[in-house]
């Protein structure tokens, strides 16, 4: 439970997550380029066996984007622990207006969307509440016998 508290460590972890968070954002052209056709190909192949149309390359970018802000969330709530999963939330909205912000401004082959900016935040959201829970699980845990009466 001690190293959870750790809010150095974290904070450390949190800065170093920034790095790779900022190749893929501003990386000159979108990292998915190399794997599109496959994408593609693999999505028609899912969709003539039986996978919704709904589950599309749009879909799957979307959720990408929630994946990849998770962990910001999540190290920020632990860096961060007084903060509300509402605050974390705002922290991910910042963060992801600024990627979004520089992209529209400096990358010609990126495109700024409002809809990054919506995923990025809610994968932010989860992983502060996901956070939350395990450590109200861990405290809980923790807690003596006597202190549940």
């Amino acid at each position: 439970m001690k190293q959870l508290r750790n809010r150095e460590l974290w904070r450390w972890l949190f800065a170093a997550m920034l790095l790779p968070l900022a190749l893929i954002a501003f990386w000159p052209t979108p990292v998915d380029r190399p794997v599109q056709g496959l994408l593609a190909d693999t999505l028609t192949y899912l969709h003539r066996h039986g996978i919704p149309r709904w589950f599309s390359y749009q879909f799957v970018e979307a959720a990408a984007n929630v994946l990849l802000f998770i962990p910001v969330g999540f190290v920020s709530a632990f860096s961060f622990p007084h903060k509300r999963w509402w605050q974390i939330g705002a922290l991910g909205l910042l963060v992801s207006g600024c990627i979004e912000l520089g992209q529209l401004l400096f990358l010609h082959d990126r495109f700024a969307s409002p809809t990054d900016i919506v995923t990025n935040t809610s994968g932010a959201v989860i992983g502060g509440l996901l956070a939350a829970f395990i450590f109200k699980r861990l405290e809980a845990r923790c807690l003596p016998a006597a202190d549940l009466q």
